[in-house]
């Protein structure tokens, strides 16, 4: 079962990394942080093209999973979404389908690979120092 996630109000930022095994969800101010790990019920394993095989060799996505990230970032003003994969796609697709409130507050989308979280932090900071000029 995912995480309940409860973050606190107070901060208007929120950066999230997310792929198919977890999400880690970031709300900042400038002198503060809270953060959550969200993952979902059954972690999408690597499937590999077979030859002759029918299907894309892709796993569905997981509507659960995705939407324990969305209720994460309901509180935030301004929104990052960093990830590897699809599954960054997959949440703002989520989102603009079923909480469209929280997509006009995503800000950009980035491909990153696997960053610790002082360096998502670190880069959702700068990032939105720019953005907020």
């Amino acid at each position: 079962m995912p995480n309940s996630v409860t973050m606190a109000p107070h901060h208007f930022h929120a950066a999230v990394w997310i792929d198919h095994h977890e999400a880690r969800v970031f709300h900042f101010n400038t002198s503060q942080l809270d953060q959550a790990t969200i993952h979902p019920d059954h972690p999408a394993r690597h499937l590999h093209h077979k030859a002759g095989a029918i299907g894309a060799g892709n796993s569905a996505e997981d509507h659960k999973y995705l939407a324990s990230v969305a209720a994460a970032l309901t509180d935030a003003g301004a929104i990052l979404i960093v990830g590897p994969s699809s599954a960054k796609t997959e949440l703002i697709k989520h989102l603009h389908r079923h909480d469209p409130k929280t997509a006009e507050r995503v800000v950009g989308i980035e491909t990153s690979d696997h960053p610790s979280d002082g360096q998502i932090v670190a880069h959702a900071r700068v990032y939105f120092r720019a953005a907020d000029r």
